[in-house]
């Protein structure tokens, strides 16, 4: 019923994570009645995502093409000493935006997940354990997410230096009750660390 055109836009935007048909629907209208430029501004950025970012081979991060490792770990000002362990490569983001991290990273490029046959075989611990020998490394934080998997790879990390005879501080992230947000909705997970991380007033 619709052009073969705007059908096979309609399939590749559903194909997207959290894109549903009827929001796919939804795009390739907006893409159709809007200026030919904006389609084509669009395109060109997917085309040239592949040719234009690369993996960091120091901090798993991504970078630009051009660059030999990320900014975040060349910088003179950046404590090498100091690591936050994170999982994916926009998790550095959220901590950039607090201002208040002086250190590297490390992305381990996802989490422990049996069901999707991830083990931590497919994960960077391995360059972990390296980069901390190398520049000398005195903390790791583990800053993976507050889930299930987030924690097991935390834990597996934790005991995996500990086993390696690796001397090093290990942190974690200190979690709670978010503002606003009523016991009788916090998941057991956020409140368990928050009972375990409560201070004196």
């Amino acid at each position: 019923m619709l052009p073969k055109a705007l059908e096979e836009l309609i399939e590749a935007l559903g194909s997207l994570p959290g894109v549903g048909p009827r929001t796919a629907e939804r795009y390739a209208y907006y893409l159709l009645r809007a200026n030919p430029r904006t389609a084509e501004s669009l395109s060109s950025a997917i085309a040239d995502i592949h040719a234009g970012v690369k993996t960091c081979p120091a901090t798993y991060a991504l970078i630009d093409a051009d660059e030999e490792v990320s900014p975040l770990y060349s910088d003179p000002k950046r404590d090498k000493t100091l690591i936050a362990v994170v999982e994916e490569p926009l998790d550095i983001v959220a901590l950039e935006r607090t201002k208040q991290f002086h250190g590297t990273y490390h992305v381990l490029g996802g989490a422990m997940s049996p069901i999707d046959g991830i083990g931590p075989e497919q994960l960077h611990i391995p360059e972990l354990i390296e980069r901390i020998k190398k520049d000398k490394v005195q903390e790791v934080i583990l800053a993976t997410n507050a889930s299930v998997e987030g924690e097991s790879t935390a834990l597996y990390i934790q005991k995996h230096l500990e086993e390696q005879g690796v001397d090093v501080t290990v942190t974690r992230l200190a979690r709670g009750i978010p503002v606003g947000v009523d016991l009788e909705y916090a998941d057991m997970i956020t409140l368990t660390h928050a009972l375990e991380g409560r201070r004196k007033l």
